[in-house]
């Protein structure tokens, strides 16, 4: 076993590597250029949303229904007509990029924070680096990929965005195993 305190390098080096590789693939490439679409008649829309009193950090299901009414006639008659989905507001205001950013950081490290904290609970000082990468790298990518499924099944959040956001995973995962495979204690 090897304690987390060794492992503080490779938390916040894979963290650090993470985030900006993260930076580059959604600024330099334009993978996730069209994921998602302007409202038509956008204006209108926000006015209208404004006018009826959402409230930011609340999600918003339309149509919306219980259990009880799920299959009545009315309920399934707005379904059919549409349009079906999922609001989530945020605060009004400009986008508060810092804040995010430093947010995506901590989630960084708690991420790595508990890869290490597998990993060393898994594998002993100078176990090899491909043991290390496989352990590391499952983990990470489980962590930083999977529920991202969860929107697409129950969100209706498109499949193909999905396995973009997964692919983003899956390379976080791969740099994250290869920092701890690279740092891990002889």
């Amino acid at each position: 076993m090897v304690s987390l305190t060794a492992l503080w390098l490779p938390i916040l080096l894979s963290a650090v590597i993470v985030f900006i590789a993260s930076s580059i693939i959604h600024m330099a490439i334009p993978i996730h250029k069209n994921d998602y679409r302007k409202l038509p008649d956008e204006d209108k829309v926000l006015d209208v949303l404004r006018s009826t009193g959402v409230t930011p950090g609340r999600g918003y299901i339309m149509p919306f229904c219980d259990h009880k009414n799920m299959k009545s006639p009315e309920v399934v008659d707005k379904f059919k007509r549409g349009p079906v989905g999922m609001l989530t507001v945020r605060p009004s205001g400009p986008p508060a990029m810092g804040k995010s950013l430093g947010q995506w950081f901590i989630y960084c490290v708690v991420i790595s924070f508990f890869t290490a904290y597998l990993t060393s609970r898994t594998r002993t000082p100078g176990t090899e680096y491909l043991e290390v990468f496989r352990v590391a790298g499952t983990f990470a990518f489980a962590a930083y990929s999977l529920a991202f499924i969860q929107d697409a099944i129950w969100k209706g959040e498109d499949w193909g965005v999905t396995f973009k956001h997964v692919f983003d995973g899956l390379i976080y995962g791969l740099l994250t195993a290869g920092t701890f495979g690279w740092l891990w204690p002889k």
